[in-house]
């Protein structure tokens, strides 16, 4: 992507072009959706050589156009009823309006420009809808320099407009093919989450992006650690740097030092080249350590020094490194748990734990952002597997929320896209969904956590020995050994009560063969009762239907457009 001043040199046709083909690259990214709206509406702008330009995105819980996504001061300015104004009629309509004189027409609204102290002498207003025909929005531009807008402008606005409103369905702000509008589901691209608790997480995510401060997310596994973590890198000041991803779970032991601070040749045998280490490679970004509590505690010691000083040493090198690199952590471990127990340094934890953010685990974010996560990802998987529209069935809802969600958000995303890929016809049932209630910790609520009368029944099974529960269900029993004859005598396994006796072979019925029998069929009954098994299980439940309980390019209708001698073949890609 071009910088600003390249930009400004390049013709108005070659900015088309660009503005076109970095479209997909800027929805792709993960970052806060008032700042992708606000880029886009400045490179819309610079690119029809306008003053300024606005993308209305059109509230599809209120009914309202919205300039921005996130509440803050200043409502009236950054919404507008469906019908108000020019761009609110576009909106209702759908047809194309070009003002040369806004003054001149009725259905413009005066008190922004008396509010805000900016004329408005032209307009270009577009209508922005999906690839199934709803409405997502209306694309403004505001006072073309030189004179009015063409027709020339008009048709790139179309095209343009069609491009949005199928890249749109790729972002967070998406569209239900059922009704006009979007839902704004979280300010990060491709977050969703609307809940309190998740709105605290945003919060913390968009201060700690504005700065370099070390970053410690903790949370349960599935709950998008790694997500946050890259939009922290792409809201903050070091977005055009490096994203290493280092996932801490999969270093080989012997090779962790290697992995992160790289070696010299020879220092090893095999080491037959220098290595750049991870450190190294997010000189000028972020460096991503995802469960950072299980690096080895012998590495910890060289881990803390880079963490403050920013300095290291290859494997088998002498000369001492820096590495401007911003560091984000995560872990789904409880770190002051592991301090205490001597497993994680207690100074290391204090240096990482500048910024501490906690993701709050599915099932305590509330119903609303379970259905919304449902809704997006069979969206998502439907256009991914070429399946078309498709809808959770209304039985289906009911049995998402009362699922516990162990896995979290992990776990409903697999679970969605299992349904998509194994479901037939355009509707998600329950039976698609295939969920199991999964008893983690054996206290019958499936939500991975004991309960504090169910620890008390881990702690001893039936016979009193600890560490072991009961399992449920009919026990399996195991059949008796048959005795076997040795060569001079014969061996028996008798029961509880039983004795192993010795019988010479080739003697007949007398004094030792009857106890002989009777040790028999003790032994046979004492080993079915041995061989009961007492071991613990995770008990699994299916989810009963009657319980009260991104990737791929869309479909595009295609077409051409001419700018200057060029001639632009445009597809929703």
């Amino acid at each position: 992507m071009l910088g600003r001043g390249r930009r400004r040199d390049m013709s108005e046709d070659a900015q088309k072009f660009e503005l076109l083909a970095d479209l997909g690259a800027m929805i792709a990214r993960e970052v806060e959706l008032d700042d992708l709206l606000a880029t886009f509406a400045g490179r819309v702008a610079t690119a029809m050589a306008a003053d300024r330009a606005t993308l209305w995105l059109v509230d599809r819980a209120t009914g309202e156009l919205r300039a921005r996504v996130a509440d803050e001061v200043e409502l009236d300015a950054l919404r507008l009823p469906l019908g108000r104004g020019v761009s609110g009629d576009v909106a209702r309509t759908g047809e194309i309006v070009n003002l040369a004189d806004v003054a001149a027409d009725p259905r413009w609204a005066r008190d922004h420009d008396e509010r805000t102290g900016y004329r408005t002498e032209s307009m270009l207003c577009v209508p922005v809808d999906g690839a199934d025909g709803q409405r997502r929005g209306v694309v403004q531009v505001l006072n073309k320099r030189g004179g009015a807008f063409t027709t020339q402008d008009e048709g790139f606005a179309r095209v343009l407009a069609g491009q949005i409103g199928r890249a749109l369905d790729y972002t967070s702000l998406r569209g239900d093919g059922r009704r006009a509008g979007v839902a704004v589901a979280g300010r990060f691209n491709h977050v969703i989450g609307r809940s309190p608790a998740m709105q605290a997480v945003y919060d913390k995510i968009l201060r700690a992006a504005r700065t370099d401060a070390t970053v410690l997310m903790h949370g349960e596994t599935g709950t998008g650690k790694g997500l946050l973590a890259r939009a922290i890198h792409v809201n903050g000041p070091r977005r055009d740097g490096p994203f290493v991803h280092v996932d801490c779970t999969t270093l080989p032991a012997g090779l962790v030092e290697s992995e992160l601070f790289g070696h010299e040749r020879g220092a090893y045998t095999g080491a037959d080249a220098r290595v750049v280490g991870k450190v190294e490679a997010a000189a000028g970004g972020t460096l991503f350590l995802d469960e950072i509590g299980e690096i080895p505690l012998d590495l910890q010691g060289k881990l803390l020094r880079f963490v403050q000083e920013r300095a290291f040493e290859r494997v088998g090198g002498r000369a001492t490194l820096t590495s401007d690199a911003r560091i984000v952590a995560a872990t789904n471990r409880d770190l002051a748990a592991l301090v205490k127990e001597g497993k994680f340094r207690s100074d290391l934890y204090f240096r990482v734990r500048v910024v501490d953010v906690e993701l709050p685990p599915l099932r305590r974010r509330g119903g609303d952002d379970i259905l919304d996560l449902a809704e997006h990802f069979v969206a998502a998987y439907g256009r991914r597997y070429g399946k078309g529209e498709l809808r959770l069935a209304d039985a289906a809802r009911p049995v998402l929320l009362a699922h516990r969600w162990p896995g979290n958000v992990r776990e409903l995303e697999h679970a969605i896209e299992r349904a998509v890929v194994l479901g037939d016809g355009g509707v998600i049932d329950v039976d698609a969904l295939g969920l199991l209630d999964v008893d983690l910790d054996g206290d019958g609520d499936g939500d991975g956590e004991p309960d504090d009368g169910a620890a008390a029944a881990l702690a001893r099974d039936r016979h009193g020995r600890p560490g072991r529960r009961r399992r449920r269900g009919r026990r399996r029993r195991r059949p008796a050994r048959r005795p076997r004859a040795r060569r001079g005598r014969a061996s028996l396994r008798p029961g509880r009560a039983g004795a192993r006796r010795r019988q010479p072979v080739g003697r007949g019925a007398g004094p030792g063969h009857q106890p002989q029998q009777a040790g028999a069929a003790a032994g046979v009954a004492g080993a079915r009762r041995g061989y009961r098994s007492a071991c613990a299980i995770a008990t699994v439940r299916p989810v009963a239907a009657a319980s009260t309980t991104t990737n791929s390019t869309p479909s595009s209708h295609g077409g051409s457009f001419r700018i200057g001698d060029r001639v632009l073949s445009v597809t929703s890609g």
